[in-house]
């Protein structure tokens, strides 16, 4: 296991990732003992290529896009491909087109949980800039798991909202700047890896969970489910399926589906709402193709004389625009609804 000798430091982050990325490798010493592993959160059209051959210019370190099966080897930055997953597994890495978390792809939480899973406390999880809580559960995890967790100072990062969130429900060994992150990676990673891995029963459940949908394509089982977390009142946001709740007492509240979706409560929040607008848009949708579907009718009447079905038609089809419009007024009111709750959570 690459942990025995090394290292294993896993960086998540979202909106402004690139710029705080390149400012911590410029700040890494040469003669890191261990590998990093980032995921940044990114579009399914994104260059990583692109963006990797950006970190290099900044760093002597070895940096590549992720590839499925490629060893886990100290010095060597890999960073998570446009639209798929990355996982450690053992000494190597996964790297797979599986559900999404959090409504990502690539997703934090599956690389930091693996990285719990495997490696333990030899596992070192930064959180960087960024919005939402994808990173959260993961750094619980790590936490859990004998890791040590360092996150960006929010007065430090372009966006704080995920650093923030990291903080308010984790608690977090060290919150500084990207100034002083690099020295402290590098005393972090020459501490002694240890070959005793500890690893709390339901992390390591779910990470094998996690890790079975990546690699079989295959829709966990009810069973695996059951045994591991226990049935909620909610439907996955993006296949409808039910919701199973994975929460030890004490821990942050987070759900997984039969399909491999996965969320922490604030996703989850997230994609219900995002799925309710896309139902009334929808619904907007239908209505206005009645009402002119109605207004054409009211039309061919009048052509033909009939004056009294014409206004019944006509009548029907302001029916309609008086529900077109407190539908209007109802996606208008959640979306500043939503801008409100994401200026509060950053």
């Amino acid at each position: 296991m690459a942990g025995k000798e090394f290292k294993i430091i896993v960086i998540g982050t979202s909106a402004g990732g690139m710029q705080a990325l390149t400012k911590l490798l410029a700040k890494l010493s040469d003669d890191l003992n261990a590998a990093i592993l980032v995921v940044q959160h990114l579009s399914v059209d994104s260059s990583v290529k692109f963006l990797v051959d950006r970190l290099g210019q900044h760093t002597r370190l070895t940096c590549k896009v992720a590839g499925n099966g490629d060893a886990i080897e100290a010095g060597t930055l890999y960073m998570a491909p446009a639209d798929k997953q990355m996982l450690i597994k053992g000494s190597e890495l996964l790297v797979v087109r599986g559900p999404r978390e959090n409504q990502f792809r690539p997703a934090i939480d599956p690389l930091f949980r693996s990285a719990a899973a495997y490696h333990g406390h030899n596992t070192i999880g930064v959180i960087l800039t960024g919005y939402m809580s994808d990173g959260v559960i993961g750094m619980e995890s790590i936490k859990r798991s004998g890791g040590t967790t360092v996150v960006q100072h929010p007065d430090d990062a372009e966006h704080a909202a995920l650093p923030q969130n990291v903080m308010r429900q984790v608690t977090t060994d060290y919150i500084v700047s990207l100034d002083e992150m690099g020295e402290l990676l590098r005393e972090l990673s020459q501490q002694p890896a240890s070959d005793s891995i500890t690893v709390p029963a339901d992390i390591w459940k779910e990470a094998q969970i996690a890790e079975r949908v990546m690699t079989n394509s295959n829709m966990t089982s009810i069973e695996d489910l059951e045994a591991t977390g226990k049935k909620s009142s909610y439907s996955c946001p993006e296949c409808g399926g039910g919701l199973w709740e994975f929460t030890q007492p004490g821990t942050v509240p987070r759900f997984r589906c039969h399909t491999g979706h996965a969320y922490t409560q604030d996703s989850l929040l997230l994609g219900m709402s995002n799925a309710l607008e896309e139902t009334l848009w929808v619904a907007m949708r239908t209505l206005e193709e009645r009402r002119n579907i109605l207004l054409h009718m009211s039309t061919n009447e009048a052509d033909k004389g009939n004056r009294r079905w014409a206004t019944m038609q006509e009548d029907r089809a302001e029916e309609m625009k008086v529900h077109i419009e407190r539908l209007r007024e109802l996606l208008t009111k959640t979306a500043l609804a939503d801008d409100e709750h994401m200026g509060e959570a950053s």
